[in-house]
């Protein structure tokens, strides 16, 4: 699957939370994750802007724990995030970790959060809280596959696309000088 995806950084969540229903957007997500990143050892995946991951989420809508194992690549960063993303529910994390590290991957890092997120028209709209250690201000990450819808949602929400960015989230940290030492470059 391909998506669009852009991020705008330090929200006011509550506004958010407010503006996209009263778009007639609705809560579809409601979670607690833990990201556990995988790469090679020489970390061609990251350098390469992709990873391999395992997400274990908290699902606090339909109370219940679900295991993600997926694959993302970076196919463009020019005007979006442009991302091809291969997932599949796995019946247990411990399992999808050995797959990767079979595979020869290892575990790069592991990154909590909670997310909430919100559906109007084709578009999610991902509120993402991070454990402040990874990353200490909220932002939303629009992710569509539709250019023009987008463009309505983040103008809908108050911002212009001058406000958002394609940058990956390391991209971002390295800027604000907030990368950890094995996250600089990524």
């Amino acid at each position: 699957m391909q998506e669009l995806e852009t991020r705008i950084l330090d929200i006011d969540v509550e506004e958010i939370k407010n503006k996209i229903t009263a778009l007639g957007g609705y809560k579809v997500k409601d979670e607690d994750q833990v990201n556990k990143i995988f790469d090679f050892p020489d970390r061609r995946l990251l350098s390469a802007k992709g990873y391999a991951r395992v997400r274990t989420i908290d699902d606090k809508l339909n109370n219940k724990i679900v295991y993600y194992m997926t694959t993302k690549k970076m196919l463009s960063q020019e005007k979006y995030k442009v991302m091809e993303e291969n997932e599949i529910i796995v019946d247990d994390g411990d399992t999808a970790e050995k797959l990767f590290n079979a595979l020869g991957l290892t575990l790069v890092e592991t990154i909590k959060k909670s997310r909430e997120s919100y559906k109007y028209k084709n578009t999610l709209v991902e509120i993402d809280i991070n454990d402040k250690n990874f990353c200490p201000f909220p932002y939303i990450e629009i992710e569509t596959a539709h250019e023009d819808e987008l463009k309505e949602v983040v103008e809908a929400l108050g911002y212009t696309m001058a406000d958002t960015t394609s940058k990956t989230i390391y991209e971002i940290l390295e800027e604000r000088g907030l990368a950890k030492g094995d996250q600089k470059g990524l």
